[in-house]
């Protein structure tokens, strides 16, 4: 695994190459450009806070902060893992011609497609900061995590990422599963409901068990609970996130070598 991870590394000014121009292609005909990014998870989250906080007046616990910083908070980071991995699904079916004619690791192209839905990921902080001001957020040292929760969700979106890309040219089902998968994964993390709803319900103890054992939860959480320190995750559910994505990758890299040659014929 280390030595897979030390040649992509040195090649990673190739792999920023493919981030920029992936970024570019994606907005180059839009008037609003980049702001898109930001246009569609704020969307996504006034939409989820109208029927949630106000059609059903859904009571969260969220300890003085508002609802919306609650949504916006972990709507930004769900984008990033929603996009990561549909679009990383045909990241080598759209990149044939370059994939058969550079003398690259075929794995930076699906990684590149994780790393620019990162940088739209970024760029969208500044209004979840926003929302912290607004909807009274906490700014504590909570916040340093931060690197630790996009270290995680990199990690395992770059894993699914080795699975899925090499499949769905093998198999080209598989990016239209991938998107229905893609929507019933949000409501299987605590996106648009705390942790606590889970937790404190009536479900059996081995559903809770297996329910923490998600990866994202811990991400989601993470993201909830620099905001709102009561939502952040025990260290219980940070590793087994933590671990979770490093097994997830694991396999992605077993996948994508087993299947690279076939993958070679078919492009």
């Amino acid at each position: 695994m280390t030595v897979e991870v030390g040649a992509l590394w040195r090649q990673k000014s190739v792999m920023w190459m493919l981030v920029r121009r992936d970024l570019a292609v994606k907005y180059q005909s839009s008037v609003l450009g980049y702001l898109w990014s930001l246009i569609d998870p704020l969307v996504q989250a006034l939409i989820y806070w109208f029927i949630f906080g106000v059609l059903y007046h859904t009571k969260t616990e969220l300890y003085g902060a508002g609802y919306p910083l609650f949504i916006v908070s972990g709507i930004f980071s769900w984008m990033w893992i929603s996009a990561g991995i549909t679009e990383s699904a045909h990241a080598l079916t759209s990149q044939a011609r370059l994939i058969t004619t550079m003398r690259v690791r075929r794995q930076i192209f699906p990684v590149a497609k994780v790393l620019a839905r990162a940088v739209e990921y970024l760029a969208g902080l500044p209004i979840v900061v926003l929302f912290a001001i607004l909807f009274h957020g906490t700014f504590t040292w909570r916040l340093l995590a931060l690197p630790l929760s996009m270290v995680i969700q990199g990690v395992l979106l770059v894993g699914i990422a080795l699975i899925l890309s090499p499949l769905n040219v093998l198999f080209r089902d598989v990016e239209r599963m991938t998107r229905l998968i893609v929507r019933v994964l949000m409501y299987t993390a605590p996106i648009i409901y705390p942790l606590s709803r889970v937790m404190d319900s009536g479900l059996p103890h081995w559903f809770k068990d297996l329910y923490q054992l998600n990866p994202m939860v811990g991400i989601i959480d993470i993201q909830h609970g620099m905001w709102i320190p009561q939502l952040f995750p025990k260290p219980t559910v940070i590793l087994a996130s933590a671990a979770g994505s490093v097994i997830i990758f694991i396999i992605g890299l077993w996948v994508f070598r087993k299947t690279e040659s076939a993958v070679l014929k078919e492009l």
